[in-house]
């Protein structure tokens, strides 16, 4: 279980430089340098409250990146991103030393500025900026997130009002923007930073439960790993990597409050990770496992089928082990792994031997999406805790009967989702089947539903209870535009008899 993440005391440009010489050319490497020479000179002078010079925190930030094997471009601006802000350098300047592309990268952050929460109206102002950076080049959302991860690191020396603002800004805003970009280091990065601030009590109550576990099972979990490798490989089945993998205490943390603080309810205090060379491996993969050890019922999960709706691919299974030790398995081959880990960044990602993993691709789906999300969400929305829901929370997908997917937020009802096929549908909606079920719709859905609404014709518009339950942005003022329209027309149907 490897430590990511960790920065060098007295940190260096020579201390980035190896991690760089471990998959980049001679030529990155001076470019690298060129920019770090740029940025040292224009910091110049200038101290963090740490009393560090303030080269260290772009250099830190490059670090952080480096070691997820990012594309030397994306390093250089990181070591430059806060120089038009803080320095009297001009982005022009910039352009001509390095280039459009990255000059436009760090001019992307500059238009970013220091998003701060103060006031709900103005910081969704900050938000709409950050969507807008984001469809224009994701690149820029990479920087940000390295950026704050260092900010948080370094927490320290802020004053204590301070810290938990930070803190509760990147769990509640920046972490879900890099779950749902698919960035699962970034995200498990910023909560576990974010989180002793934000909540201490409950940190230092969920690591010392995490820590105990773990060290009652870590030789438990090696007997287990090796009896699932030797069994492959009697299977012809070459296994690329097999760990175990600890849940971050954030996500733990959020389960330990629904199973009451109760560890033996929570199956994957530490999961087993088996990376395989291609698909048909993973799902032969699958049936040894099951072969070897009986499966619980309903624990097996295919992502790979069904991804989640940030573009997560794996088979997730959990079985009795030896002695009846409840172990949940991940299988996904190694494309899978980069992208569970890196998400849209894998686009710039180096491979172990040295080659970018994809082409970048301008046209991300994310880019699109974001753009999307800027010009029917964040404009019409006037509320931060409404936007946290809708957008910012973990996402479920479910079904209508013909196949379509529907993303809705974690909890999301059958009435969000009739809302999110129609505003009609959700009005004249009257009951609903889940997975042919009949259930009440305030029901909440589970990832892989199959949601059927019943519509009654004759309805005259949506229960006002509804308000009570729903999750969505777009159910919420569907109910209530129909409420106004209601009490509109029965005053007008008054006013002939007051004239």
């Amino acid at each position: 279980m490897k430590k990511k993440f960790i920065i060098p005391k007295d940190l260096t440009f020579g201390d980035l430089s190896r991690e760089l010489k471990k998959y980049c050319r001679a030529a990155d490497l001076e470019f690298a340098r060129s920019a770090y020479d740029f940025a040292a000179k224009a910091h110049k002078g200038q101290t963090r409250l740490n009393k560090e010079p303030y080269i260290i925190h772009p250099l830190s930030s490059a670090y952080i990146l480096a070691q997820m094997r990012i594309d030397v471009h994306i390093i250089a601006a990181a070591l430059l991103h806060d120089v038009p802000e803080d320095t009297g350098v001009t982005l022009e300047e910039i352009e001509k030393k390095f280039g459009k592309d990255i000059a436009g990268i760090v001019g992307g952050i500059t238009k970013l500025g220091k998003l701060k929460y103060r006031g709900a109206e103005r910081y969704l102002e900050n938000l709409r900026k950050m969507f807008v950076a984001m469809a224009e080049d994701i690149r820029v959302m990479i920087i940000k997130f390295a950026d704050r991860a260092h900010n948080l690191m370094t927490l320290a020396p802020q004053p204590p009002n301070k810290q938990y603002r930070i803190a509760l800004e990147s769990l509640e805003i920046y972490a879900p923007i890099a779950n749902r970009l698919g960035m699962g280091e970034f995200k498990g990065l910023l909560e576990e930073l974010s989180f002793p601030y934000v909540f201490p009590k409950e940190f230092e109550k969920t690591k010392s439960m995490r820590d105990n576990f773990i060290s009652g099972e870590a030789p438990y979990l090696e007997k287990v790993i090796e009896k699932a490798r030797e069994e492959l490989n009697a299977n012809d089945i070459k296994v690329l990597d097999a760990h175990g993998r600890k849940k971050q205490l954030y996500s733990l943390f959020k389960k330990l409050q629904q199973k009451n603080w109760e560890t033996d309810k929570i199956h994957d205090i530490v999961a087993i990770r088996i990376v395989v060379p291609d698909l048909n491996d993973c799902y032969a993969a699958l049936g040894i496992i099951h072969k070897l050890w009986r499966p619980l019922k309903g624990r097996i999960k295919d992502y790979i089928s069904q991804p989640k709706p940030n573009g997560y691919k794996s088979l997730h299974t959990t079985v009795f082990c030896e002695k009846g030790k409840v172990v949940e398995f991940q299988i996904r081959t190694q494309e899978m792994h980069e992208e569970a880990e890196y998400g849209v960044s894998a686009h710039w990602h180096y491979d172990e031997k040295g080659k970018i993993s994809k082409k970048p691709a301008k046209d991300i789906g994310w880019a699109q999406e974001l753009a999307k999300v800027q010009k029917e969400v964040l404009n019409k929305m006037s509320d931060l805790e409404e936007l946290k829901i809708d957008f910012f929370q973990n996402r479920i997908f479910v079904f209508t009967p013909n196949g379509d997917v529907i993303d809705l937020p974690e909890n999301g009802t059958a009435v969000d989702f009739a809302y999110h096929i129609h505003s009609e549908i959700g009005n004249k909606c009257s009951g609903v089947r889940v997975n042919d079920q009949m259930v009440s719709l305030d029901t909440p859905l589970k990832n892989g539903d199959v949601v059927d609404i019943i519509v009654d014709q004759n309805r005259k518009g949506p229960n006002p209870d509804w308000l009570k339950f729903v999750k969505t942005a777009a159910a919420r003022s569907h109910i209530k535009a129909a409420m106004n329209a209601k009490k509109r027309g029965w005053l007008e149907s008054l006013l002939p008899l007051g004239k």
